[in-house]
């Protein structure tokens, strides 16, 4: 019988046990609480079953199904016509499956007054256009700018909608994981990040978004992201190599299913199968 098991890796470091086996997804930080929460409760169900949940960034995991290091890659972003390149060179099909969507949320520190800002106001001050909060209606007070690093699918995502594809201000602090962007904007005054949804925390203040300067001021919410108001909505995806089967399609199936995608809206995220809320 299989050893029952979820290995969790954070930012490259692998976490104690035995070596990889069974169904390993790899790949996105945004996705990972999400990826963690399906295989803990599959497990459950399937007793003989073993699942690896690894992070490190899209990019990462993009990489790694290439490589046919993993079974599922687990992606924040789309994949790039260069991986699909790259993989078919290796004669690696990267099929895509949406398991999830996902309200990408501005945070700052809570003392922060501003709770308000559009999109081109958070694109000005993530390309440093923007550097000090007065400038935003906010205090005199330096602004202090905490992102993803570049294999991050988040990072890709942020800066094609946001920043309109301009670079990212070479002020910015990059963060490994997105945990680690909570917990800086956490700590700094004047500080702003971005995550996703599912990792909001009490010790930060996710703003309201409008799309556009007199467009309405909109929240992060699983509401808002379902019906595409709040402006900086997204899917999630896994990526297998051709068609999901055996155990990946197993898995995959249970994630897409009523009961998997309840899960989805638990850990924070939107489903995206009709009649999965309750």
């Amino acid at each position: 019988m299989n050893r029952r098991w979820i290995n969790l890796v954070f930012a490259g470091v692998i976490a104690a046990g035995p070596a990889l086996a069974g169904v390993v997804v790899k790949g996105s930080d945004t996705v990972l609480p999400l990826s963690q929460k399906e295989a803990e409760v599959y497990l459950q169900k399937d007793k003989a079953a073993s699942v690896a949940i690894i992070g490190g960034g899209s990019g990462v995991g993009l990489a790694a199904l290439i490589d046919g290091t993993c079974d599922i890659a687990q992606s924040s972003r789309p994949i790039k016509s260069k991986e699909t390149r790259q993989a078919k060179q290796k004669g690696v099909n990267p099929v895509e499956t949406v398991v999830a969507k996902d309200a990408l949320t501005v945070i700052v520190h809570p003392s922060n007054p501003v709770k308000k800002l559009t999109v081109q106001q958070i694109g000005d001050i993530f390309t440093g256009v923007i550097t000090n909060w007065k400038d935003v209606g906010g205090p005199q007070k330096s602004i202090v700018v905490y992102s993803r690093e570049s294999s991050s699918g988040t990072y890709a995502f942020f800066r094609e909608h946001v920043l309109a594809n301009k670079e990212y201000t070479s002020a910015a602090l990059l963060a490994p994981a997105t945990g680690a962007i909570v917990q800086s904007v956490s700590q700094t005054e004047g500080a702003i990040g971005y995550v996703g949804m599912a990792y909001l925390t009490p010790s930060v203040t996710a703003l309201e978004v409008a799309a556009e300067a007199g467009k309405p001021y909109v929240p992060a919410s699983t509401a808002n992201a379902l019906d595409g108001s709040y402006p900086i909505s997204r899917e999630l995806f896994y990526y297998t190599n051709g068609q999901p089967k055996g155990e990946a399609k197993a898995f995959i199936d249970f994630i897409l299913s009523p009961e998997g995608q309840k899960l989805v809206e638990d850990v924070g995220y939107v489903p995206v199968k009709p009649g999965a809320r309750s």
